[in-house]
């Protein structure tokens, strides 16, 4: 055979190798059809802007995800970071200082009435940190099911823990199989803070993420960043036990969610949808052969915090963009204490403070 007989044959093996290994090599996911809806534009209420380019931005030095943030009622700041330890920033954001260290991964964070800081970690479950930073685990399953991924938590009036566990199956370093497998895997939780009562409110969710109580009680609202939308769960009054959609086809991921001043619900968007994970729903071959590829190729969030202000009807009232991303990105959690906005993020070794008034 001579030698360029030889370079088309062993280029035609490789090329078999790899379609091989692309199209049938095993894999842990079990990716479900659905069809996404069409991708709402960046226009009306949505309309791209660089207003969150005006953010005073904080650093957590030698480390980085400040997921969410908490602010105490003595104005300090608590961030929980990738490495497992929570912060304490002083109220004009100097320091920080290292308040606990859970040895997990430190997601959702807000405090009870008792001034104990409640952390949802999602390697070591809900916990509870009391001002001089001692931890104790509160609760590490629901209804005999493990917490897989403690996500987010929003402590109500009446000292009950509403929080979500993202997934029972796929834990946090786990995120893209979540995405790519898209089934129902998460759950909205209710811990009660008296008793040690941990049960399951709501199951089957696209995974669970952020939670916010209304002003009233009455209600929580869910994240299900899988399917771009945000459920509305009637927990006390007349229509407990009633699920429904509060706003759908939004346009990002949306991440975490709080109750903030005048009953507006701050919604942060972890980055615009992406085109390559929309197409591929229906198809989920589609779907284990991106899983396949490394993951330096797999579909990238753009670098665009992104953060929408509703009313109780879910009408955007604001709608706080950085459309080039350069200084902050994967916008995860937005909390308003008086006219200040703090934001989160997954990755960024920094964390976001915005002037609300600025906006008037």
């Amino acid at each position: 055979m001579s030698v360029g007989k030889k370079i088309v044959a062993w280029s035609l093996s490789v090329l078999g190798a790899l379609a091989l290994y692309l199209f049938l090599w095993p894999v842990p996911i079990d990716p479900v059809v659905w069809e996404p809806p069409p991708v709402a534009s960046l226009e009306g209420d949505y309309s791209e802007n660089r207003i969150l380019q005006r953010m005073e931005l904080f650093a957590t030095p030698g480390s980085h995800g400040p997921e969410d943030v908490a602010v105490a009622e003595d104005g300090r700041i608590y961030v929980g970071v990738e490495e497992g330890q929570i912060l304490r920033y002083e109220a004009d954001g100097s320091g920080p200082q290292v308040f606990a260290d859970t040895g997990g991964r430190p997601l959702g964070l807000d405090f009870d009435l008792n001034g104990n800081l409640i952390v949802a970690d999602a390697a070591k479950g809900l916990l509870s940190i009391d001002p001089a930073g001692t931890i104790a685990v509160l609760c590490t399953e629901a209804d005999g099911q493990a917490l897989g991924f403690t996500d987010d938590v929003d402590v109500d009036s009446q000292n009950v823990a509403w929080f979500s566990d993202a997934s029972v199956k796929w834990g946090h370093h786990d995120v893209m199989n979540s995405a790519l497998e898209s089934r129902a895997n998460g759950r909205l939780v209710k811990y009660e803070i008296g008793s040690g009562e941990c049960v399951t409110v709501l199951g089957d969710l696209y995974f669970a993420n952020g939670v916010a109580v209304s002003p009233d009680g009455t209600y929580v609202l869910v994240n299900e960043t899988m399917r771009y939308r945000t459920k509305r769960v009637f927990v006390r009054g007349p229509k407990t036990g009633v699920v429904e959609i509060f706003i759908e086809n939004l346009p990002g991921f949306p991440d975490g969610i709080s109750t903030g001043a005048d009953g507006v619900y701050w919604l942060a968007l972890y980055a615009p949808r992406n085109a390559l994970l929309d197409k591929a729903g229906p198809t989920p071959w589609l779907r284990r052969l991106i899983h396949r590829i490394p993951q330096d190729l797999q579909p990238k969030p753009r670098r665009h915090p992104f953060v929408l202000g509703l009313d109780a009807d879910a009408k955007v009232v604001r709608n706080l963009q950085d459309a080039d991303g350069k200084d902050f990105s994967k916008s995860t959690s937005a909390e308003q204490v008086g006219d200040t906005l703090y934001v989160g993020s997954l990755t960024e070794p920094k964390w976001g403070r915005f002037d609300l008034s600025s906006l008037e």
